[in-house]
């Protein structure tokens, strides 16, 4: 095969506008043919804007930069084959979380270039947003952030387990995009091992760039913070990792997984706040070690303790908000632990073990 049949075969299919799985794999292997120039060369002939080899018009691919953004946030980029957090081993990854390279499974040990990465991103999340269109054709009528954050997600956790989704399943039937948004995408949290931390922060980030819930927190880097970060740390653009705290050095968190599960509840916060108008959230009880929850009073197996991955809680309320509407608000959007402490002038936001939807009153 000659190069010109490779430019050839780009044009031919960059003027059908998305890629199909076998196309994708058929790129993979012409990959092979090319140098480091002649790969340049290719790049810049599929990103030419206005060309004929153009695959969409710049303002319909305008999800392509915001699911690049975000995908390249969370998987990072490595240029040597490391393994599956959740395994240990397979399946190997390589670049920006790529899985496949040149139609074949990536190998431990095998070794790219940072242009290869970059290419192949690209690639890899046209090919993705394809099959998403196919598998939910709804789809293309979403605004770009909206169908980027799809991507993300199933970029992350593959086409086979969205075509099977019950995302997938409430979109085609019709139901409220946002609303199915929020409360599937957070389901898909957990490896082999239970809940990580790194996915929860990422169907966290997925679910802000698809509802349009201020936008800005995608800027924010909680997984950065640490125990012992300064209190004025921001977890949120509005909410500090002290106050979690109440601003005391005794109720200072001591694990990682405690700052990661305060980062995922002060999302949700953050996203209260901007329903009720932006005004401030107080919490009146966040992190309680041991100690200090029997001399509370608290219940001996509190989520307050913050004593596991993915476990803890918060009490709130919003300055100037109706509880009772806080409450209910979060009754509707808040999938997992939920105290009913209203009449006492808080809400109780928490995450057990499992995960599981409960609800019980003060």
């Amino acid at each position: 095969m000659t190069y010109a049949s490779v430019r050839n075969a780009a044009e031919h299919i960059a003027k059908q506008g998305k890629l199909t799985p076998h196309q994708l794999a058929a790129f993979g292997r012409l990959d092979e043919l090319l140098s480091d120039a002649q790969r340049q060369d290719f790049t810049d002939l599929w990103r030419a804007e206005g060309s004929p080899a153009s695959p969409a018009p710049a303002s319909d691919r305008s999800w392509l930069m915001l699911a690049s953004k975000i995908v390249r946030e969370f998987e990072g980029c490595k240029l040597k084959a490391y393994p599956d957090p959740g395994t240990g081993g397979e399946p190997w990854t390589i670049g920006w979380g790529s899985t496949i390279i040149d139609g074949k499974a990536v190998q431990e040990g095998q070794t790219i270039t940072q242009a290869q990465a970059d290419a192949r991103l690209d690639l890899d999340l046209q090919g993705f947003h394809a099959a998403i269109v196919r598998a939910i054709p709804m789809v293309e009528g979403l605004k770009p952030e909206q169908q980027a954050a799809l991507v993300s997600w199933t970029y992350n956790i593959g086409v086979s387990a969205m075509q099977t989704s019950t995302l997938r399943k409430r979109l085609l039937a019709g139901e409220e995009p946002n609303k199915v948004a929020r409360e599937e995408l957070p389901r898909w949290n957990r490896a082999v091992n239970g809940v990580l931390p790194g996915l929860a922060r990422r169907r966290a980030a997925e679910v802000l760039l698809f509802t349009g819930d201020r936008p800005a927190e995608l800027q924010q880097q909680p997984a950065k913070l640490s125990p012992s970060s300064p209190f004025t740390a921001r977890l949120t653009p509005h909410i500090t990792l002290g106050e979690f705290a109440l601003g005391q050095e005794a109720r200072r968190f001591d694990q990682q997984h405690q700052v990661n599960t305060a980062a995922e509840l002060a999302a949700f916060m953050e996203r209260a706040r901007s329903r009720f108008g932006g005004k401030p959230v107080i919490i009146t009880s966040g992190y309680r070690p041991a100690a200090i929850n029997r001399s509370v009073g608290g219940a001996s197996g509190s989520e307050h303790l913050y004593n596991a991955p993915g476990v803890g809680a918060v009490d709130f309320y919003i300055e100037g908000v109706s509880v009772n509407a806080l409450q209910n608000w979060c009754d509707s959007e808040w999938p997992y632990s939920l105290g009913y402490g209203a009449a006492k002038g808080f809400v109780h936001l928490g995450i057990r073990k499992g995960r599981p939807k409960v609800r019980w009153d003060y």
